[in-house]
């Protein structure tokens, strides 16, 4: 079996002032593509200003609208592969995975193999053929660095009804978070929108025309420079808690892209006690703790949790005894 995207992704920009960089410098920093590759995507004619071809050595002014047309990253062969994996719910429709962290879900530019995808059919054999060619069986997904529940299906009527519960918030998603501050109030909605963000396409960010989104927290916790929460999704965009809770300015412990070494902006013995609590946590501070759904052809409620695996659960021990 070979994956690919279909068809180019797209990528547009607006821009609002005369620049002085040239256009492919421009593009490498706001877009996840290297010097080179842009270079030989304006060559080839993917990158139009105002819908013209342009040299690279072209400077963007007010009012240009630049367009990028990225090519279908090469076929590959998504096989089966011997990876362990903690499937906790098993049935003809439908499994439930306690994912580790580290562990990417499906195949992506960067990650052809050695995916969650990859693990599944080897044990399973076959996933539903719903969606991209190179997420089989996917429903929803995680981070990499996430650990946690997700369910996959295994029947493309599974799939069909499960995508469809989640489009109507019916699937319930529940984590466990560490994050740096103290957050206030003790429960809090976030409803803002996320969508990529337009000065680095590596990470998103809260956009103001991005798509809805919203994070409902919970304290349950407080500790002397973090707090551990409990969040329920009801919308699922790509990083949308640790977005969210970098917007309030509350980052996730340990996140490498929303909050890297934030504990070493912290004095005192604040700072201390934080720089210790990240030694301890060692990796994001994400946990899918709690997945609960109508099964798709029983309709029986399912729910299932995961206690926090180490060293999350170690780093928990330490903070209740050094608060």
């Amino acid at each position: 079996m070979s994956i690919g995207q279909p068809s180019p992704e797209r990528i547009r920009i607006d821009v609002d002032t005369d620049l002085e960089d040239r256009i492919d410098a421009v593009l490498s920093t706001r877009t996840r593509l290297s010097r080179s590759r842009i270079a030989a995507l304006i060559k080839s004619g993917a990158v139009e200003v105002n819908g013209e071809r342009v040299r690279k050595s072209y400077r963007p002014r007010a009012g240009d609208t630049i367009d990028v047309a990225i090519p279908p990253s090469p076929a590959v062969e998504l096989l089966p592969e011997d990876i362990p994996i903690d499937i906790v719910y098993e049935d003809e429709h439908l499994v439930v995975v306690d994912k580790p962290a580290g562990l990417v879900v499906h195949p992506a530019v960067g990650h052809p193999s050695g995916t969650l995808v990859n693990a599944l059919l080897e044990r399973l054999g076959s996933l539903s053929s719903i969606g991209l060619p190179n997420r089989p069986g996917i429903v929803h997904r995680l981070d990499r660095d996430t650990s946690g529940l997700l369910v996959v299906a295994r029947r493309d009527e599974a799939h069909q009804s499960l995508s469809a519960a989640l489009s109507r918030r019916q699937v319930g998603r529940r984590y466990l978070a560490a994050t740096w501050g103290r957050l206030e109030p003790e429960e809090v909605t976030i409803d803002r929108p996320i969508a990529r963000d337009p000065t680095d396409r590596k990470r998103m960010a809260v956009v103001e025309d991005g798509r809805p989104s919203i994070t409902h927290i919970r304290r349950l916790e407080r500790w002397p420079a973090a707090d551990l929460l409990a969040v329920r999704l009801e919308t699922g965009r790509t990083h949308q808690i640790r977005v969210h809770l970098r917007h309030s300015g509350h980052p996730v412990v340990g996140d490498p892209i929303y909050g890297p070494g934030w504990e070493r902006g912290m004095s005192g013995a604040g700072g201390v006690w934080a720089t210790e609590l990240a030694r301890r946590t060692g990796r994001l501070f994400l946990h899918a703790a709690r997945l609960s759904f109508k099964h798709p052809t029983s309709g029986v409620q399912l729910t299932f949790t995961s206690p926090l695996p180490e060293p999350l659960a170690g780093a928990v021990e330490w903070a209740r005894g050094s608060s």
